[in-house]
């Protein structure tokens, strides 16, 4: 497999999508350095699959510079960089709290964007490295109540872009993932959350608004999201960079 060997940061990683890419990929021979702020959880997973685990808060930048420094001191480089780690508030914009509106953006757009700065020098001397963003369908449209989750989306899909064009030439590629709604814990909050803003149950919220512009009516299981990943860092994908992959039950087909 391509990504035998390769050293892997995964954000996000104690569970959801970040846990099944750790997983996926350390099946095929990867070192996976998982990060999270969920210490238990971080390391008993870690430990199920013998990868590495840093705990610590991305939303702060110079933990992000902490993160890659430990991964370059330990093995000498980082070959692959995935960013997963996200949060959800669902409020209209007139009742946002502004400090979820600051960690947010620090998390899912800042903390991206200073990983890839700091993974970047060593990846263009080698010639080769891959960054995936799991970004979102809000990455490429809105819903409403999510103001801050779909700025910070559509600013990790201009990163993406804009990486991916500095990249090419080194041999680094950069693409995002963009999945509608993912069987995580952060999507069963969002259900609750989105009851409670809308004022219906949690049934009605899965069929009536998180599937309704699908015309596949099932979430998607973290398991496809790996797959994808393991792919972009394939020969196969060497030639993708600065895309936008949907896996949206044909959300974006109308």
């Amino acid at each position: 497999m391509m990504i035998d060997q390769k050293i892997t940061i995964v954000t996000g990683a104690a569970s959801g999508i970040g846990l099944s890419i750790s997983q996926e990929f350390a099946k095929d021979g990867a070192v996976v350095i998982m990060t999270d702020v969920s210490g238990d959880k971080l390391k008993e997973e870690a430990a199920k699959i013998g990868a590495v685990y840093f705990l610590t808060d991305l939303s702060r930048r110079e933990n992000c510079q902490a993160l890659v420094d430990f991964t370059n001191e330990k093995y000498g480089k980082t070959d692959i960089l995935i960013n997963v780690a996200g949060i959800q508030t669902v409020s209209p914009i007139e009742d946002f709290p502004e400090d979820k509106w600051d960690f947010m953006i620090a998390l899912m757009l800042s903390a991206p964007f200073y990983l890839t700065k700091y993974v970047w020098p060593l990846m263009k001397e080698q010639r080769w490295g891959r960054i995936i963003n799991i970004n979102s369908i809000h990455g490429l449209v809105a819903s409403e109540y999510k103001a801050a989750y779909v700025s910070a989306k559509h600013g990790l899909m201009g990163l993406t872009k804009t990486a991916g064009l500095e990249g090419g030439p080194f041999g680094i590629t950069v693409n995002s993932i963009c999945p509608a709604y993912v069987k995580t814990p952060l999507v069963d909050q969002q259900v609750a959350d989105q009851a409670r803003t809308h004022g219906i149950n949690e049934e009605d919220v899965i069929s009536n608004i998180m599937l309704a512009k699908s015309s596949i009516k099932k979430l998607i299981e973290p398991s496809t999201i790996a797959e994808l990943a393991k792919f972009l860092c394939s020969d196969a994908a060497s030639g993708m960079t600065g895309s936008a992959l949907t896996i949206d039950g044909g959300w974006t087909a109308g």
